[in-house]
């Protein structure tokens, strides 16, 4: 009775792992101790690059620049700020994991529609629902200055062809939908991506629907 009880025990600890290391890779914070560096290209709107270092599974702090050119009247924006990231609640089920994250920052702007740098408060959620063959996950990132304010709302939905065990390449098939408020973009942007990662690797891409490229890399260390 014992080697089945410790089989089952130890398969249920294997995805229990797969999963939460799984999930932890897309995170503002992926575990104690832990770097992340992202760099995100999003189809000519946006670019990001973030650095945030972990020193709990519960929190990261560091920093960012983020590049805006709106679609709508050409105005550009570049903002740098320093954040910290803070995971309210995360729930550990039997195959699967749920996260709810908030964070908070500041920094400043400069643009081509206003002289001079202009204060910018950062805010932001995001929660996630994730199984070793679907995900889903809805992120809010506000930023706020005298000059400006900007929202971006992102949605997305995947589906894996195969559950993956932790050494093996992981393949994601996502669609996802993003909003701009403050004159970046008319409507809601859609993109088909094509995920991948193995270790501490993540990389995403594919194109929205007017055909421009959106693609996002992020490496855990």
């Amino acid at each position: 009775m014992m080697p089945k009880i410790t089989m089952r025990a130890g398969a249920l600890l294997t995805v229990l792992g797969t999963v939460v290391w799984t999930v932890s890779i897309a995170k503002p914070i992926a575990f104690a101790g832990g770097t992340t560096v992202m760099g995100e290209y999003g189809a000519g709107t946006m670019e990001e690059v973030q650095v945030f270092y972990a020193p709990s599974h519960h929190y990261s702090v560091g920093g960012g620049y983020l590049r805006l050119d709106s679609d709508v009247d050409e105005s550009v924006k570049n903002i740098a700020y320093a954040r910290g990231n803070y995971l309210v609640k995360r729930w550990n089920m039997s195959a699967a994991q749920a996260n709810v994250f908030v964070w908070g920052g500041a920094g400043g702007a400069s643009g081509n529609d206003f002289s001079g740098q202009a204060f910018t408060g950062n805010a932001g959620a995001q929660a996630d629902y994730e199984t070793r063959r679907i995900y889903a996950s809805l992120k809010s990132d506000f930023y706020d200055s005298s000059e400006f304010t900007h929202r971006i709302d992102t949605l997305q939905l995947g589906v894996a062809p195969y559950a993956h065990e932790y050494d093996q390449l992981a393949v994601w098939l996502v669609v996802q939908g993003r909003t701009y408020t403050g004159n970046l973009y008319g409507g809601t942007e859609w993109a088909a991506l094509l995920r991948i990662f193995k270790g501490s690797v993540w990389v995403e891409a594919g194109v929205t629907e007017d055909g421009n490229l959106q693609s996002m890399v992020m490496v855990n260390f």
